[in-house]
């Protein structure tokens, strides 16, 4: 089984997609995670996230593995542990703009596809282009979304929460510039799925969405066995 997760930053992918993934006993994949990966590859070469050519060769070259459990899931980047670095601010700009690479993202889909067709029970995948570009053929494809506002403050008390300095003023500006981003980006934009379940998260609780989500996974497959 093969679930597709898409949405804006601060939605609840991550989180979500951790829990369905421990629920079925599914691989988690956290495509961005890669992206930021990627990215750090760059900011460490000392390169220009927008020279197109170097970025897509260092990112061709890099070796990025996510492994462990779902909720305790470590991102290494040519062996070296990167999971807490990928998180910062500068790696998240870096990633917005590397991911808007065509050459960057093809690399990436196609790791990303192999990954999930080698799972050995299937695979939760959450990220921007999961649905519409990843797997469009996937069993299941939720697509969260919520109020940028609503998702800054998530953004800034997880921030709280591991000591790092920001701002929520700072943290909506980010937001509101990824958004901005990965919507107009030519190649892969964020769109939401064809036949994908859409769920605003802004006014309910993360536990509330899992039980939405639950109840239209269950739906779908029992009427799959019943074909």
């Amino acid at each position: 089984m093969i679930i597709a997760i898409d949405g804006p930053s601060g939605a609840g992918k991550s989180t979500l997609g951790k829990m369905l993934a421990k629920e079925f006993g599914l691989l988690y994949l956290d495509t961005g995670a890669m992206y930021r990966a990627a990215a750090l590859a760059v900011l460490r070469a000392g390169i220009s996230p927008e020279d197109r050519e170097k970025v897509a060769r260092i990112a061709q070259n890099a070796k990025i593995e996510l492994v462990g459990e779902p909720d305790s899931m470590r991102v290494l980047l040519d062996g070296d542990d990167v999971t807490s670095e990928i998180r910062t601010p500068e790696a998240a700009t870096a990633a917005s703009v590397v991911s808007a690479i065509s050459e960057v993202r093809k690399i990436m889909v196609e790791h990303q596809r192999a990954i999930g067709e080698n799972a050995e029970n299937g695979c939760v995948l959450e990220g921007r282009d999961i649905g519409s570009v990843v797997f469009p053929n996937a069993d299941i494809k939720f697509f969260l979304t919520a109020k940028p506002e609503a998702r800054a403050r998530r953004r800034f008390a997880e921030d709280q929460a591991k000591g790092r300095s920001t701002s929520y003023e700072q943290t909506l500006d980010e937001i509101n510039k990824r958004d901005e981003r990965d919507v107009s980006r030519s190649d892969s934009p964020l769109t939401i799925p064809q036949n994908a379940a859409v769920i605003d998260t802004s006014e309910l609780e993360l536990a509330d969405v899992f039980d939405l989500m639950l109840v239209k996974i269950r739906a779908l497959s029992k009427a799959s066995a019943q074909k």
